[in-house]
Order: C-alpha cells, then structure tokens, then sequence
C-alpha cells in the first residue's frame, strides 16, 4: 500500500525579498512562527491584508523563505469571497493570473499576477519516488479517507532529493472530504 501523510493547507502568501522590504520595512527578514512539513520552509510570524475587487482577508500567513516571485494561494472558495477567478496552478506557475493588492505595516502594494488555487500535490523525496515508480510531474489518483472519503484526480507528484513525503490538499478539498492535517491518503493508481 502507498500511504502518504496529508497535509491541509490554508489560504498563504510567499513573497519575494523585494516585497518583503516594501511591506515590512528597509532591513525587513522573515522570522519563523514554527516550521513546516517540507524541510526549511516554515509558518513566518508575519501577516499581511490581501484585498481583492469584492473582499479582503487581513492576517494571511506568510511562508517562508522568501522566494524569487510573490504568489497568493487560495482556495476556490477564498477566490470567491476576494472576487478574483484564479486557475489551478503549480506552485510558481503564475504568468497570466490575476493580481491582487497587499498591505503590510510599512507600504501596501499591487502585484500584476500572482494569485493561483495550487494544484494538489504530493512532495516525495526522490527515494520515494523510485521505491514506488513515480514520476516527477506524473498525474496520481489518490483516495483520501475521512468521514466523507473521496478519490482524487489529477495529483500531481513533484520529486525531489530536498522534499519529505507528503500531501498537501486545499481547504476545500479539505472539508469536503471531512480530512485532517495528519491523515494519511492512499495511492491508488
């Protein structure tokens, strides 16, 4: 059996050093809150407002480190609620998505694209991958347990020697399959 570690994640922001700077101050660095599943990344104490053409959401978690592009990740319903129609992107992938406007305590910024619903996805460390015959990049069908248990399409295996296993679904996904952070889901095909 192929049993991955889920992992929920919420509505989040990265950012560029740049950015970092312009909404936080000249100096400005990112500082870790608690650290994630992926080694060195980590939950950053700061926050920012995300204000979109209908709503806004104040407090949106940054992750860090901080990258080369800024990048907003929400869910279909998050989407909704700021106004915004984003695509179902990978991570990074964002020539041609929607903007948004961010606030932070020292500037507030408007950013051209950026804004993205993440794809669901399963981070394997490359010896996970050749132990089980994934493909970076291969699309999986996984089934999620939970109260209300689901199969789901289209997960998309990212490979590295620097990831540790595990799933990360969207809130929605999240909530419709009654999953928790720290479920386990099952590689089914």
């Amino acid at each position: 059996m192929k049993q991955v570690p889920v992992g929920v994640s919420a509505r989040h922001i990265h950012l560029s050093q740049e950015h970092v700077v312009f909404l936080f101050g000249k100096g400005a660095e990112l500082t870790e809150l608690k650290p994630l599943s992926q080694p060195g990344q980590f939950a950053a104490n700061e926050t920012v407002e995300v204000i979109g053409p209908k709503g806004s959401f104040p407090k949106v978690r940054i992750l860090g480190p901080a990258r080369k592009r800024t990048q907003l990740e929400v869910s279909r319903t998050d989407a909704f609620a700021l106004g915004l129609k984003p695509p179902v992107r990978e991570s990074g992938n964002i020539a041609g998505t929607p903007g948004i406007t961010i606030k932070g305590p020292a500037g507030e910024l408007a950013i051209e694209e950026g804004v993205i619903v993440a794809a669901r996805h399963i981070h394997f460390h490359t010896s996970d991958a050749e132990r089980w015959g994934i493909a970076d990049k291969q699309r999986l069908k996984v089934r999620l347990g939970g109260e209300r248990g689901m199969v789901l399409e289209n997960v998309v295996a990212r490979v590295s020697p620097d990831f540790a296993l595990d799933m990360h679904i969207d809130t929605d996904e999240a909530n419709a399959a009654g999953a928790l952070t720290g479920d386990t889901a099952e590689i089914v095909d």
